[in-house]
């Protein structure tokens, strides 16, 4: 059964940090690109950052380059979203993906608020 379990969310102040972790389980996740969406409150969905499945190559959104590091542990099974200067723009709720060819798999999401 395929499992990808969000954690590490929460409400944060503006200009505060939060790491997301996505553990993974049922599939070979060491062969899947790992990404991370987001969407904001009357928002769609959007991708915020990708990396390859070695862990090799990683994009980024543009509104979360040098704020946002995506990175992964094969070993472990997850994969991590580190967000540093947090804005209130920010919140969201986020959700993990990987992709193989044409199989996605989503985690369920975890919500992220941005707030003082």
């Amino acid at each position: 059964q395929v499992q990808l379990v969000e954690s590490g969310g929460g409400l944060v102040q503006p200009g505060g940090s939060l790491r997301l972790s996505c553990a993974a389980s049922g599939f070979t996740f060491s062969t899947y690109m790992m990404s991370w969406y987001r969407q904001g409150p009357g928002k769609e969905r959007e991708l915020v950052a990708v990396i390859s499945s070695a862990g090799g190559s990683t994009s980024y959104t543009d509104s979360v380059k040098d704020r946002f590091t995506i990175s992964r542990d094969n070993a472990k099974n997850t994969v991590y979203l580190q967000m540093t200067r947090l804005k209130p723009e920010d919140t969201a709720v986020y959700y993990c993906k990987a992709k193989r060819f044409s199989v996605d798999y989503w985690g369920q999401g975890i919500q992220v608020t941005v707030s003082s």
